[in-house]
């Protein structure tokens, strides 16, 4: 007698919970014309709760210190380091040969590391004592965006996915994530990890689901502060750019490249999420005689 396999639902991660897509719907991700895990079809107000959670959650992650956003980070590359073997077997029902997943993954780990000790540093390397004529100091230093919402890489989906997440929170930002649609297990399973990493509820949100459905609302919800994007469909690039004037977020544009690429490891990932804050401050004059002055 042949057994039906029963295929692991894969839930979507909003504000620190695991809920079913309030739509009910659901999608099979494939390998091969074969089903390998039943995915969530996340609706426009799947999004929308994303949304609230992540906004609701910025401020708090804003203003922890830097050396604790650090350690969080950290904190999630230790618990991606004791569940290797399970993204390796996902990457691998994904398409991934062996030695490439192994690859991915530990890159993935170290890529968590490299923006977790990005966490206070970049604010030293962007701010400045700004030279201006008067009786007053002048300085500028980033501060973050808001709430970026994200559609990840298609196919690099774990690397790619962690590039973006680990950059944007590293610089104090929060994000509600569009996993790949073709290779989204990793995708929640990495929402597995953030939720056992001492990462706040909100920080990160993670929905699967149909990009053509999606990214119009990505584009057009007025509380999007930013839009990363990482592909290069030209009709999708058009639509978002215009639909993000209406509230003027910016629009960022990332390849669905190699993240193999040590290129992909930059502090200017985590600067283009920043915002520059000045701040003038006033100095007494005091008058200065006599000798040796």
């Amino acid at each position: 007698m042949n057994r039906i396999e029963v295929l692991k639902t894969y839930k979507i991660y909003i504000g620190g919970q695991f809920p079913r897509t309030e739509s009910g719907r659901f999608y099979q991700a494939e390998f091969k014309n074969k089903a390998i895990a039943n995915m969530c079809l996340s609706s426009r107000k799947d999004f929308r709760n994303a949304m609230v959670a992540a906004r609701n959650a910025q401020g708090g992650w804003a203003h922890k210190t830097a050396y604790n956003r650090s350690q969080i980070l950290y904190r999630i590359a230790e618990v991606l380091e004791g569940r290797k073997a399970q993204f390796i077997d996902e990457l691998m029902l994904q398409g991934s040969a062996e030695g490439l997943a192994k690859e991915e993954v530990n890159l993935s780990i170290d890529r968590l590391i490299y923006y977790a000790g990005w966490c206070d540093k970049y604010v030293q390397m962007q701010s400045c004592v700004n030279p201006v004529s008067g009786s007053f100091f002048n300085f500028s230093i980033p501060e973050p965006t808001g709430v970026v919402a994200v559609i990840a890489p298609e196919q690099s989906a774990l690397l790619g996915l962690i590039t973006q997440i680990g950059s944007i929170i590293a610089g104090g930002n929060t994000c509600v994530i569009l996993a790949s649609e073709s290779k989204p297990l990793c995708a929640v399973t990495f929402a597995e990890v953030l939720a056992t990493s001492d990462v706040p509820g909100g920080v990160v949100n993670i929905l699967t689901g149909n990009r053509k459905e999606l990214l119009v609302h990505f584009a057009s919800h007025m509380d999007v502060n930013s839009l990363l994007y990482c592909d290069t469909n030209k009709d999708e690039i058009k639509q978002i750019q215009e639909i993000a004037i209406e509230n003027m977020k910016r629009v960022r544009l990332r390849e669905d490249g190699d993240y193999f690429d040590a290129k992909h490891e930059t502090p200017y990932y985590i600067l283009d999420f920043q915002e520059t804050k000045t701040t003038w401050h006033p100095i007494e004059q005091i008058a200065q005689t006599g000798a040796g002055y």
